[in-house]
């Protein structure tokens, strides 16, 4: 029988937190979590890129689950300036391993907003030994608590993103491609802009290229 996608509540810090989760058939697979863009702009865990990024880890084997921050969709609460979101992603990440304990990898994936909760969820869980940040922000959101960053990971940015000045996402590559013992890809989707609204195919292969590499060492 063929796992299926399920609809499912997770017990939150502000209530119940609306999620989907897939779980893999294969023992100690790995995990992964992913996050949404800003509630208070449209972003949902139904997003396309975050549904993208979803189906990828599905395709690979992961355990994955995407979930609404307080107050988006059918999740309670309200909005929080990105603590309680922060909180939320924590509530869901400790479920997530509950299912599964004997996970051989555990990664944080965000986009946008979200990737910005992924990497403040990295700093502070040292079992996350992967993330994958796409379209971040360093020119609206301060990343330098990333000092050292504890893991490897990638950056994915669109080569026209409307929102975010090159040099700033090109900084924030020195300053984490400086720091030893982890190596950070950066990449660009050539005719992307923020949203990868014309580049989703581009933005999948790329991250699918990553995850084959990094799960092939388990």
């Amino acid at each position: 029988m063929e796992s299926k996608i399920s609809e499912i509540f997770i017990p939150g810090p502000a209530g119940r937190l609306e999620a989907k989760y897939f779980k893999s058939k294969k023992n100690t697979s790995p995990i992964a979590l992913i996050l949404h863009p800003h509630p208070q702009y449209g972003g949902t865990m139904n997003n396309k890129v975050v549904v993208d990024t979803f189906n990828t880890f599905k395709d690979n084997n992961f355990s994955v689950c995407r979930v609404n921050f307080r107050g988006v969709g059918k999740s309670d609460g309200e909005f929080d300036n990105g603590q309680g979101e922060l909180a939320d992603a924590a509530a869901a990440l400790d479920w997530v391993e509950r299912e599964n304990f004997d996970n051989s990898q555990c990664w944080i994936a965000g986009f946008s907003f979200g990737s910005l909760i992924a990497m403040q969820l990295l700093m502070r869980r040292p079992e996350i030994n992967r993330f994958v940040a796409i379209s971040p922000q360093p020119n609206v959101y301060d990343f330098s608590f990333l000092s050292p960053c504890p893991t490897s990971g990638i950056i994915i940015y669109g080569k026209k993103d409307e929102l975010v000045p090159y040099a700033n996402v090109n900084e924030l590559n020195k300053r984490l491609n400086s720091q030893k013992g982890i190596s950070i890809d950066f990449q660009a989707v050539n005719d992307a802009n923020h949203f990868f609204s014309k580049a989703d195919l581009a933005l999948s292969k790329v991250l699918n290229k990553y995850i084959k590499k990094e799960t092939a060492l388990y």
